[in-house]
């Protein structure tokens, strides 16, 4: 599974997507793709859910929610590898296949983990948030979420991979439409982040920390393909 080393391969492939020409190839390369039917339908119905819920244009709070529930199948696949490993013991190419798995899962819900929190103190100068609709709610999806892409990997991994793929791949879109509409006053808006520094990143703007983050949604919607065709 690729990035699997760590946070300095994560950080290098971002920072060459900020190059719009490697971005446009990047995402070119996974946007033929097409999920199996059943997580295209729950991928579909759950943005359709997220947009009647938070509007279809993007936002800070949307954002929030978004990222509290994009955090949501990297901790069902570590939880899924976890527990076949206990059945694959002995089996050392499987063994060392589901640990791959698990490594990633690590890491990319670290990324996300960061994505919320960062946002969260970004959401709370900009936007009130209701306790119902911005924190129960998106719970509530994590929870359907996770259920599903839990499960889901233990009927046929591809379909947990599919899901996420319909998620990260609206995710992307929604950084994308923000950063278009809103660029211009982000990039008047400096950016300080105690959490972000401790992860690594030091933006200067909020334009450059969206960037980034738009960035990693689309890495992470090509390397489910990318983990789908190791398979």
């Amino acid at each position: 599974m690729e990035l699997q080393r760590g946070n300095e391969q994560l950080e290098t492939l971002n920072q060459t997507l900020n190059d719009p020409e490697e971005l446009k190839k990047y995402k070119e390369a996974g946007d033929h793709y097409d999920p199996a039917p059943l997580p295209r339908l729950l991928g579909a119905w759950l943005v359709w859910w997220g947009n009647i819920v938070y509007g279809r244009e993007p936002s800070y709070l949307k954002f929030r929610a978004v990222e509290v529930i994009a955090r949501v199948p990297y901790h069902s696949w570590g939880s899924a590898a976890f527990t076949l490993l206990t059945l694959f013991y002995s089996n050392e190419q499987k063994a060392m296949h589901l640990s791959k798995v698990a490594t990633y899962a690590r890491l990319a819900g670290d990324n996300e983990t960061m994505h919320v929190v960062v946002i969260s103190g970004l959401a709370k100068n900009e936007e009130h948030a209701g306790v119902v609709r911005h924190t129960l709610v998106p719970m509530l999806f994590a929870f359907f979420y996770f259920c599903w892409s839990y499960i889901l990997y233990f009927v046929k991994p591809r379909y947990s991979y599919d899901l996420n793929y319909m998620f990260e791949n609206h995710a992307f879109e929604q950084y994308s439409r923000f950063l278009e509409t809103h660029g211009e006053e982000l990039q008047k808006k400096p950016m300080h982040s105690e959490f972000l520094a401790w992860y690594g990143r030091h933006p200067r703007t909020q334009y450059e920390f969206f960037l980034s983050v738009r960035n990693d949604e689309i890495i992470h919607r090509n390397t489910s393909i990318q983990e789908i065709n190791c398979r």
